[in-house]
């Protein structure tokens, strides 16, 4: 595995120039007639020519070959991987997952991808996948990239070494990595590994507008990282790398005679890069009540509709809870969003029982909340201040209607049939003849 002190360009959507030999950028254009050591100029563009600049995403790449240099795809078959989502019956039922399988038989990163759930067309550039990828082999000679859309990827169990056009990352469980549209990358692993990877066909992630919480705060734009330029000069013989393309929702692999990582330097900003959620800065109540969990996005994917999300980024960091007169945990909610929740580490506050490596879907206006041991024990205990530690939950939170796949319903074989029952012992405690008493008096009148 790699050396974990990786050099890194800071910064979120920089104008980023890189060079991993001296002078192989061109001074004063992109496309002279000889660019420097004879290398070709190639632009990756990640928005239409035309997008207002504040938007318009692009890189000039300067590489040993170009990217077109490779023979004709042919389709791939993988029988966990779908973009269809119409295959299948929908179930509007709370759904929970226990820690998905890690194969034993040797299984790579793309291999290892499995479609859990999605909604909308790669075709019309419109909607989500959620996949698990579960492996333990290293990709050897061969890449991947995705023509529909963006990346966002979120390991759980072990590490990833992942070789981009643009240079190397190293990502680690808590922190998390994207890799935008129409990059190569591959991924290197050792021993068993498994994670989350959230897909948007919709535009590209970006930090989430501050308003009155000011200039500061939650992500900031210094702690993102992106690869240093870096390459390598590699023939492989009898066209022997393989480059796989995902397109509109089907996947497709070609062979080329070398490997695809030979740019030599790279400007622009249109990059992968990498987040350590640790840095996130948390907002949190320090009155009363229970925070919405938009005030924990690490990165949202905006619609055309101004506030909703085609898909955010949501995390629930370790923190301090110091409410006063209020049920701490999530509230019992009904939510126009669906919400895909996962665990890096630790548990989750609102049910214990939920395990690292697995997930929940609560779908649109599909009932969730604390079971009812959470709901007994928070609704009586002595509130003090306290850490809430040892924790990493995230969610996926859509404006889409996500269907469940056949693996992810069935196949997968760790759903679980009785998650309903965690919230059958809920009874009712509704007293008619109840009357305030003097403390919740006070307390009234002074929150009136």
């Amino acid at each position: 595995m790699v050396d974990k002190k990786l050099k890194y360009h800071p910064g979120f959507g920089s104008e980023i120039s890189s060079e991993a030999l001296p002078h192989a950028l061109p001074k004063g254009q992109n496309s002279p007639q000889v660019c420097p050591y004879g290398l070709y100029a190639e632009q990756l563009s990640g928005t239409a020519f035309t997008c207002p600049r504040e938007t318009n995403k692009r890189s000039w790449l300067y590489r040993i070959r170009p990217a077109v240099h490779h023979l004709p795809f042919k389709p791939l078959k993988q029988n966990n991987f779908t973009n269809d989502f119409s295959k299948w019956p929908p179930n509007p039922n709370q759904l929970r997952w226990s820690p998905f399988n890690i194969p034993k038989e040797d299984t790579d990163f793309v291999q290892g991808l499995n479609t859990v759930c999605g909604a909308g067309d790669p075709k019309s550039r419109d909607g989500i996948v959620v996949y698990v990828y579960t492996c333990n082999k290293t990709m050897d000679n061969k890449c991947f990239y995705d023509a529909d859309g963006d990346l966002l990827i979120v390991p759980q169990q072990g590490s990833l070494h992942i070789f981009t056009e643009f240079g190397q990352l190293f990502v680690e469980p808590n922190e998390i990595v994207v890799i935008q549209q129409g990059m190569r990358f591959s991924v290197e692993v050792e021993g068993p590994t498994r994670g989350y990877i959230l897909e948007v066909f919709n535009g590209h992630f970006q930090l989430p507008n501050l308003g009155p919480i000011g200039a500061n705060g939650l992500a900031n734009p210094r702690d993102f990282l992106s690869p240093v330029a870096w390459y390598e000069d590699r023939n492989v013989s009898d066209n022997g790398y393989t480059i796989i393309g995902k397109f509109q929702g089907a996947l497709f692999t070609a062979q080329q005679d070398h490997s695809p990582y030979d740019v030599v330097g790279w400007h622009g900003n249109y990059y992968p890069y990498k987040y350590d959620l640790s840095h996130f800065m948390v907002i949190n109540s320090v009155s009363f009540d229970h925070a919405d969990p938009s005030i924990f996005t690490v990165l949202t994917c905006p619609s055309t509709k101004p506030g909703v999300a085609v898909a955010d980024f949501v995390i629930f960091p370790p923190r301090w809870c110091v409410q006063e007169h209020t049920f701490r945990p999530p509230y019992y909610h009904r939510n126009c969003m669906s919400e895909f929740m996962g665990i890096v580490y630790g548990k989750y506050d609102a049910k214990k029982d939920s395990k690292a490596g697995g997930a929940t879907l609560h779908s649109m206006m599909t009932p969730h909340g604390p079971d009812a041991a959470t709901f007994e024990r928070t609704s009586t205990e002595e509130l003090k201040p306290f850490k809430m530690e040892q924790v990493m939950a995230f969610m996926f939170e859509s404006s889409f209607s996500m269907a469940v796949t056949e693996w992810g319903e069935k196949a997968c074989g760790t759903l679980s049939e009785d998650y309903y029952k965690c919230w059958q012992p809920l009874k009712s405690t509704f007293n008619p003849k109840w009357t305030p008493s003097d403390d919740e008096k006070s307390h009234t009148s002074s929150t009136v």
